[in-house]
């Protein structure tokens, strides 16, 4: 069994804006690419990334694993994998109603994701 990602907080918590400049401005940090490496490698599947864009683009900001699941050729228990390894590296967050589990993106992380492969300005 994996051991979960660390735990991934480069939000500014007084502006909720990305801590870290692009990586097209300035050389990533140690520190940084340790934690945001797990999120990286976690979109690295296929699978994983088409569930991170329904995740991410369901209407009300959240999605049924019920409705997930038929998108796929692959088995429930491998969506469910696939779902945990998102999890784990602090893309969604879930909660459990009743016998179904609801899914959303966790924004600032994805804020983060995208604002270090902003690329730099023409001719830099």
């Amino acid at each position: 069994m994996s051991k979960p990602a660390p735990s991934v907080n480069l939000l500014d918590p007084a502006t909720e804006t990305p801590c870290c400049p692009p990586m097209a401005a300035q050389r990533v940090e140690p520190a940084t690419a340790v934690q945001l490496a797990p999120a990286f490698k976690a979109l690295g599947d296929p699978v994983r990334l088409q569930l991170m864009s329904m995740i991410a683009s369901a209407p009300g900001g959240e999605i049924c694993v019920c409705d997930l699941t038929p998108s796929f050729v692959v088995s429930a228990s491998t969506i469910s994998h696939h779902l945990k390894t998102l999890r784990d590296a602090g893309l969604v967050d879930a909660e459990r109603r009743a016998s179904w589990v609801y899914y959303r993106a966790r924004p600032g992380l994805m804020r983060q994701l995208a604002t270090l492969l902003t690329p730099g300005e023409a001719g830099s």
